[in-house]
Formats: C-alpha cells, sequence, structure tokens
C-alpha cells in the first residue's frame, strides 16, 4: 500500500472523490467550516490512479484535528494506515493529541476510532442542526436510520504520559 501526500494529486481527483463520498469538499463541523480539497493529508491509489482512500487534517499548536477519512472498501488497513500516517506527522510536530469529530449515527467510526485508542471526550448536542443551517444537504436520517443531530469528539493523547 502506497501512501502520498495529497499535494502531490491532482486537485480534480480529490474533488471528485469527496463529491462522491461526501456531496461536496465542503465539511461543517462544530470546529469549523473546511474545504477538504485544501487540506493537508494523505491518500492511498490504486493502479489506475484513483483514489481509494483519503485523510484530511489541519494542524493547531499542540494539536491535530482529522477533518475527513473516507475508504473504498473498508477493513483492508487503508484507514488505518492513513490515521498512523497523521499520527507520525502530529508528534513530529510536537501535537499532544489528535481529535476527530462524528456524528451519533456513525457507529462504524466510533468502533473504529476507539479500537485506535481514541476516546470520547465530549458530546455537542444539536451540533448537526446548526451545521444543517450552513450546508443543508447534511442528511436528517443516518446510518442504520439513526437521526443524525449530535457530534462526538473522540480524542487520542500523543504524549509519553498517555494524557491529552
Amino acid at each position: 500500500m502506497k501512501i502520498y501526500a495529497i499535494e502531490n494529486l491532482p486537485k480534480n481527483k480529490m474533488i471528485e472523490f469527496f463529491k462522491l463520498h461526501w456531496g461536496s469538499p465542503e465539511m461543517v463541523i462544530s470546529s469549523g467550516v473546511y474545504d477538504c480539497s485544501t487540506l493537508d493529508g494523505f491518500a492511498v491509489v490504486n493502479e489506475e490512479v484513483e483514489i481509494i482512500g483519503l485523510i484530511t487534517y489541519i494542524m493547531r499548536t499542540n494539536e491535530c484535528e482529522i477533518i475527513s477519512l473516507d475508504s473504498v472498501d473498508k477493513g483492508k488497513g487503508k484507514g488505518t494506515a492513513l490515521v498512523q500516517e497523521v499520527e507520525k506527522l502530529a508528534m513530529k510536530k510536537k501535537c499532544t493529541r489528535i481529535k476527530v469529530i462524528t456524528t451519533n449515527d456513525n457507529l462504524l467510526a466510533l468502533k473504529f476510532y476507539q479500537k485506535r485508542g481514541f476516546f470520547i471526550s465530549k458530546i455537542i448536542n444539536h451540533a448537526v442542526e446548526k451545521a444543517r443551517a450552513l450546508k443543508p444537504e447534511i442528511p436528517l436520517i443516518g446510518y442504520d436510520g439513526i437521526p443524525i443531530r449530535d457530534e462526538l469528539v473522540l480524542i487520542k493523547p500523543l504524549n509519553e504520559r498517555g494524557l491529552g
């Protein structure tokens, strides 16, 4: 599996990927409004140079926030490899933790991140209603028929004592 920094990939390929998987490159979450096609990140591509896994992030003073993560065929290790790539970079940049925000319906993401050392640090009730005001195409109902309402903030400490 070969991982590339996304600045080395054609921008139109990233925009197509975001449109296919997220509806648009725009991500609206409680930490901000992001054009994912302009963020730093990493991607896994196949032999046809199609993106099959993509992660974007932003670095702050002592924190790295994962903004998006998606893999075309789940369960093959691409998501894990992409998260590990971001973790390595975050440690190199002296970040003390990695943060990711997901919605209450995304049970697969909750399982994925918790299995990789993240813990739920905060629940932001009704956050998606505010996001929907900026991005109305966010659906009302998500995975498994669960109403999408709340955001869950997950944290993974990176410092030596394991404190975030």
